[in-house]
Parts: structure tokens; sequence; C-alpha cells
């Protein structure tokens, strides 16, 4: 089973790339999905005993945790020790029931996926790019989305050349959804001509 690592920075456009690979009809782990769960789940409890006063109505309360975040950017590591282990145990699982219905491929969709160093688990990287005008303008329009936010969400991801450089294929999203589509299916038809070949 090829497992595909699919990354990109904030607003080039990757959740739409994870949706087409799931429309293709491969299986999409989506690490944001996931800790979405987790805030309503299991990472409850150690959260509001890390970030006292981040839970409301029993899950945790995404802006006022962001706001305890902005307060200490340091705390950021705190907070990925606590949810990374529990997005990772959910991921082993997906891949797990993947192999077990005999999927050919399935794409772990993580945002953070060299800064964790997650490419180490992943046969194939896929980075989700765009121009830095078209980036920029997408997050702007996002609700409650700040330049000054936007430039720390920024500082943490690793620049996109970089991750263009790193990857086996950059899905190029600045050219529309159709474009953005057809890169995709390529990708797969790719893939799945190798693995035949060396079966």
């Amino acid at each position: 089973m090829i497992v595909i690592g699919l990354t990109g920075s904030i607003g080039m456009g990757k959740s739409t790339t994870a949706k087409m690979f799931a429309d293709a009809g491969i299986s999409v782990n989506d690490s944001d999905q996931v800790v979405h769960e987790l805030y309503r789940g299991e990472a409850v409890i150690p959260i509001e005993a890390a970030f006292p006063g981040s839970i409301r109505n029993g899950e945790v309360d995404r802006s006022e945790l962001s706001r305890n975040l902005a307060k200490n950017p340091a705390n950021f590591k705190l907070l990925e020790s606590i949810v990374h282990p529990l997005v990772r145990e959910r991921e082993l699982a997906f891949l797990k029931a993947a192999r077990e219905s005999a999927a050919d491929m399935v794409v772990l969709d993580i945002p953070l996926l060299y800064e964790t160093g997650a490419e180490k688990r992943v046969d194939v990287v896929v980075v989700v790019s765009c121009d830095p005008e078209i980036q920029r303008k997408r997050v702007l329009e996002r609700p409650g989305m700040t330049p000054e936010k936007f430039e720390m969400i920024l500082g943490r991801q690793v620049p996109d050349a970089e991750k263009r450089r790193r990857a086996d294929y950059v899905i190029d999203t600045g050219r529309g959804l159709e474009a953005a589509r057809k890169q995709v299916q390529d990708i797969i038809e790719t893939l799945r001509r190798q693995a035949k070949s060396e079966a």
C-alpha cells in the first residue's frame, strides 16, 4: 500500500486537494479533522490541565487556546506534546483499517508534515502550493484572520520554497480547480503504474 503524505502551508489549498483525492476514491486521514475530534474528546482533560480556562462546554475552545498560545508561543511545544501522540494513534488505526481493506494507496493529510518529521512515515510527499500573493489573499479573507496572525502561522511553518524542493510531487492550486484535479489524477495514475511495474 502506498502512503501519500499531503502537505502545504496555510492558504495553499490543501483541504480542497485532499477532497480531490477522496473524490478519486482514495481514503484520506485528515489530521486537522482528527484534532477537532480530539478537542471534543480525549484531549480535553490534558489540555485543560496544561492551559486552564481553555475549555468551554466540555470541549476545547480554539479561540481561547489561541489567545493562551499567543501570550507565550513556547507553549506550542507543550500543546504538541499532548496532541501529536493522540493524532498518531488515530493515524495508525486508519492505516491498519486501510491495509485490512486491501487499499492500494491512502493519503495522510498532515499540515506540519516536515515540521514534525512525518515525511519519514510516508512513501511519497505531495506538496500543495501557489503564488504567495494568492496565498495571502486567500488567508486574509478568512474570518478572524489578521496580517499579524498570518505571519505568526507562517513563522511556524517550513517555507513553501523548501517544501517544494523536498517534495516528490507539487500540485499548483493557483491555476484553478480543474487544473489541480488533473494534477491529482496524474499523480494517482503515475503511482499506480510504478507500483504495477515494481510488483
